[in-house]
């Protein structure tokens, strides 16, 4: 069982902020040459899909009727 609710969003939004990084590590190490401004529209684009992606799960958990699994004071204890 799942220790918590799975996030589509957040998923996309950290793999485009990871390959920002790539990007720049990339640049760093010398196996590329890349442009300041290139990040610019990778986060941002990364951001407005995760965005679409954060906003499209909520519209299917409603439709399904599914919501966040409530937690009890017995599932937090040791």
């Amino acid at each position: 069982m799942p220790r918590h609710e799975f996030q589509p969003g957040r998923l996309v939004a950290g793999a485009f902020l990871v390959l920002a990084a790539v990007i720049y590590a990339g640049d760093a190490g010398g196996a590329w040459d890349t442009p300041w401004f290139v990040a610019i529209p990778v986060v941002t684009g990364g951001l407005c899909l995760a965005g679409a992606v954060g906003s499209l799960t909520g519209l299917v958990r409603r439709r399904r009727g599914r919501t966040a699994p409530r937690r009890t004071g017995a599932e937090t204890a040791p």
